[in-house]
């Protein structure tokens, strides 16, 4: 029992035999206990650090034991101070923390907190899906990378498991990515929804229609990201995000080619953005597609309008209404 006042069980055996014995020299409490006369020495060292022995002044040269309402009062009242003190710590921890977090909250600006980092995007982003409680949206382009998906299962997995609505969009081109489409059939086995598009809006995470994260630069990750809560931007993100949703096709089905030109959605989307003006590498870039792609989709379509060369089927496409 005395072992919580931070007695060992020896010292608390050879304190109790000196309680009921108080004539006994080391030698009888030895026997008694049972214990080496070494091993009762150290154990009465250590009721000595505690102030629970004192020299006796009846006996010279032995020691006598304290009663337990005197010196177990003393060992409980210093270990009430050691544990009063250990609060007063974390009071005072805590009161640090909430002045930490209320000062960055004032130093976030008006348009958003930017965040510099991947740990911190990613810790803000595992924050976001911690708060969750009905819907969180993702826009996804370009190439998913197998670790990020990898690290970002936990993550989903809890949030999936509360119920809360998750929408996904990534670009048709991952369909080609073994690991996109794993995991996006992982997502759609635990609840989520998931869909394809030639393009779709810039990344983003939306969640609870309340606060997001986007990129700063779009062109480069590197940049950091703005996490926003104002709901103008918020607003403008939601119908990006659901206009490119209602175009794009759910995982699992296919794009149909257009019947009337036979072209499928990315052919059409590739002759846009480059009618448009942009380059190859641009265009692929948007499409989540390499130049190698770009130069096969087109070489493709030539074939089929018997072109000879691009600025060829760019006439012949406008003039059977394909752009």
């Amino acid at each position: 029992m005395l072992e919580v006042l931070g007695l060992t069980a020896g010292a608390a055996t050879v304190y109790q035999a000196m309680l009921d014995h108080p004539a006994f020299d080391v030698d009888r409490i030895a026997t008694h206990c049972g214990l080496p006369v070494a091993q009762v020495h150290d154990h009465l060292d250590e009721l000595g650090r505690l102030t629970l022995i004192r020299v006796s002044a009846e006996r010279p040269g032995q020691m006598r034991a304290v009663s337990p309402d005197i010196g177990l009062a003393d060992i409980l009242a210093a270990q009430e101070a050691e544990l009063a003190a250990h609060q007063a710590r974390l009071a005072s921890s805590r009161a640090a923390v909430t002045r930490m977090v209320a000062q960055r909250a004032e130093h976030r600006t008006n348009h958003g907190e930017r965040l510099l980092g991947l740990d911190a995007i990613h810790t803000r982003l595992e924050q976001m899906g911690r708060s969750a409680t009905t819907e969180v949206l993702g826009s996804q382009p370009g190439d998913q990378r197998r670790e990020d998906l990898l690290a970002s299962r936990p993550a989903d997995t809890e949030v999936l498991s509360r119920g809360v609505t998750m929408r996904t969009l990534y670009q048709d081109s991952t369909r080609n990515q073994p690991h996109v489409a794993t995991y996006a059939h992982w997502l759609l086995s635990h609840g989520g929804e998931v869909r394809t598009s030639p393009t779709i809006p810039p990344r983003m995470v939306v969640v609870d229609r309340a606060q997001a994260l986007v990129p700063i630069d779009p062109a480069d990750n590197r940049m950091g990201a703005l996490h926003v809560t104002e709901p103008g931007i918020l607003a403008a993100l939601l119908d990006l995000f659901e206009q490119a949703w209602t175009t794009a096709v759910p995982l699992g089905a296919t794009h149909p080619e257009d019947p009337r030109t036979g072209l499928s959605p990315t052919e059409r989307e590739l002759l846009r953005l480059l009618g448009s003006g942009l380059t190859d590498e641009a265009a692929g870039q948007r499409l989540g597609i390499s130049s190698r792609t770009v130069g096969r989709h087109m070489a493709s379509i030539m074939e089929r309008l018997s072109a000879s060369s691009r600025f060829e089927a760019g006439i012949k496409a406008a003039h059977r209404g394909w752009l």
